[in-house]
C-alpha cells in the first residue's frame, strides 16, 4: 500500500482530476504492483535455487575411489546384461524413463503385481552384483 501511495502521491490535482474512476485506478495500481512482486519473488528464487544434482559439480575422487566405481559399474553393467529381457526392460522403464508400475503394467501387458515383481526382482540382482561394500553405498 506505501508503494502504491507514492505512486499516486505525485500526481497533480489535474491529473487526479482525469481519473474517471479513481477506486478502479487505486485497485489497478495496487494490483500490478502485487504481481511485480510476485514476479520479482519468483525470479528471485530461480537465482537461488539450488540446480539438479546431475548438473551440480562433481567433486574431484582419489584414485581408489575412481576404481572401485569403475568396478561396480562393470559389475552392474554385467548383471544388466543377465537380467531376464522383461526385468531389465521393466527396469529400463522405471529407472530410467521415469514411468509408473501402472504404465510399465500397460506397456508390457502385465499385471500390476507383476510389473512390480519384474522391477524389484532386477533391483535385487542388480545389488547382490555388487561387491558388499558398493551395495550399501547404492
Amino acid at each position: 500500500m506505501q508503494e502504491a501511495y507514492l505512486r499516486l502521491h505525485p500526481l497533480s490535482s489535474q491529473e487526479l482530476d482525469d481519473i474517471r474512476q479513481p477506486v478502479a485506478y487505486v485497485y489497478r495500481v495496487v494490483r500490478n504492483l502485487s504481481l511485480d512482486a510476485s514476479r520479482s519473488e519468483l525470479r528471485s528464487q530461480q537465482r537461488h535455487a539450488t540446480p539438479p544434482e546431475w548438473l551440480a559439480p562433481v567433486m574431484a575422487v582419489e584414485p581408489e575411489e575412481a576404481c572401485e566405481r569403475e568396478n561396480a559399474l562393470a559389475h552392474l553393467a554385467f548383471a544388466l546384461d543377465g537380467l531376464p529381457e522383461a526385468n531389465r526392460k521393466a527396469l529400463e522403464m522405471h529407472r530410467l524413463e521415469g514411468l509408473t508400475l501402472a504404465q510399465i503394467a500397460e506397456r508390457l501387458g502385465v499385471s500390476l503385481a507383476t510389473a512390480h515383481r519384474l522391477v524389484r526382482d532386477a533391483m535385487v540382482r542388480l545389488a547382490r552384483a555388487l561387491p558388499d561394500e558398493q551395495a550399501t553405498r547404492v
